[in-house]
């Protein structure tokens, strides 16, 4: 039964990898397994657009409830962090359209932050004009520039773009497919469901995910959460990799860090090599990139190649609501009736195929849409067993059943004896 637990993402023992014999298995990492040397790197985009004056959140204006949360974000910022802020619609007073589409610009670089400048120049944002959504995520992307790990844009609107060409969500479709390695979280601040659909269409792209914010509290913890996740995943770009219906013809992984995406109700299949002597670490998250009903959950399980389960994912959870995860270990030593696989030519044992299967119990809200699929990233990694401490050997067959035997026997005779002394001594008295 998949486990009905909310929780986090959490990546389970990221350690280094021991050689496998067998197929070549595909890897995360092509090249020396190192870290990245670069930071991470986040831009804020916020839209100041005339919408921005409404006060509709916690009786204050839109504007100055996000100028709050920018305050505290920057505040808190991890110092390794390379922070830009750039904003839409904050500065043409006019009514030409076509001169207030092109209304963006980055009032804080991308690098590390000087607080005081960066809080300064949101405190004397002022709502203005219109809302090039569409074009101010083209040229976030472009302040982020490139480099070997993700970066993470966070659009804050109240609106929908006013301004297309470019339509945002064919903006991120093309941002997402030059491979670039860009992440776009969108929150909205304004309770419209055509909003609401173009920022969903926005972050499916890019492998984000839609938070709606109704108040102060919301919209601060929500960045902060979001600029923290890039911190968190930055030296570990997951490798795209997509999952099989079955087992057979699954892709065979090495140990490291993984994307995918998984359709409502949907089963995927991976591929591990594990030997002898050797213990399998998995999890596997899914981020809540769009409303779904509230009783859903995700399991992770661990098979023999002809389907007998292994052992199968706990909850992992440390209170995150917008991701779901769960985490397994096995190694050959707990499958006790398991034939021994044949040794190697080298003398080696083989390795012995474990499939890992990512279910969900996803249920789509009316109106949602089911494509693409939910964001998975799955972690593996293969290291020395680390076996439980030696308890008391009991035996087995047998001569357990003969010890069971006579310790029944002896607890029944000590229970007689002294229910025939309690019982003399009470009609004494």
């Amino acid at each position: 039964m998949i486990n009905k637990r909310r929780s986090t993402a959490v990546l389970i023992g990221l350690l280094a990898a021991t050689a496998m014999i067998g197929p070549g298995p595909a890897g995360a990492d092509d090249e020396t397994g190192e870290p990245a040397a670069e930071p991470p790197k986040v831009e804020l985009v916020l839209d100041v657009s005339g919408s921005m004056r409404a006060r509709d959140i916690d009786g204050r204006s839109r504007i100055s409830v996000a100028q709050q949360a920018f305050d505290e974000v920057v505040d808190a910022l991890p110092d390794e962090t390379q922070l830009g802020i750039r904003v839409l619609g904050a500065t043409y007073r006019g009514k030409d359209k076509k001169q207030g589409c092109l209304d963006t610009q980055q009032i804080v670089p991308v690098g590390p932050v000087d607080r005081t400048a960066a809080k300064a120049a949101v405190a004397g944002l002022r709502p203005t004009g219109f809302t090039p959504v569409g074009l101010a995520l083209r040229s976030a992307a472009q302040d982020l520039g490139t480099g070997s790990t993700a970066r993470r844009i966070v659009l804050i609107t109240d609106g929908e773009d006013t301004c297309a060409p470019p339509d945002p969500c064919e903006v991120a479709r093309e941002l997402a497919a030059q491979g670039t390695r860009l992440v776009v979280d969108t929150l909205g601040l304004a309770p419209d469901e055509k909003v609401r659909r173009q920022l969903l269409c926005i972050a499916g792209a890019t492998g984000g995910t839609y938070t709606a914010a109704q108040s102060a509290d919301e919209l601060t913890g929500r960045i902060k959460q979001l600029v923290d996740r890039a911190r968190d995943t930055y030296t570990a770009t997951p490798a795209v990799v997509g999952g099989g219906a079955a087992c057979d013809g699954a892709p065979l992984l090495a140990p490291g860090v993984y994307s995918d995406r998984e359709a409502f109700s949907e089963h995927r299949w991976y591929r591990v090599p594990v030997r002898p002597g050797q213990e399998l670490r998995a999890s596997v998250s899914v981020a809540l990139d769009r409303p779904v009903n509230p009783d859903y959950g995700v399991l992770l399980r661990a098979t023999a190649p002809d389907g007998r389960e292994l052992v199968r994912g706990v909850d992992a959870g440390s209170g995150r609501t917008d991701v779901v995860s769960a985490g397994l270990r096995w190694s050959a030593a707990e499958e006790q009736d398991a034939a021994s696989p044949e040794p190697t030519p080298d003398g080696t044992s083989a390795a012995r195929t474990v499939c890992l299967v990512v279910s969900n119990s996803f249920a789509a809200r009316a109106g949602t849409r089911a494509e693409p699929g939910m964001p998975v990233e799955l972690t593996v990694d293969v290291v020395d067993a680390s076996p439980a401490p030696d308890g008391p050997d009991l035996g087995r067959g047998w001569v357990l059943l003969l010890l069971l035997t006579v310790a029944g026997l002896a607890t029944g005779l000590l229970v007689g004896l002294l229910t025939r002394w309690w019982v003399a001594t009470w009609r004494e008295n």
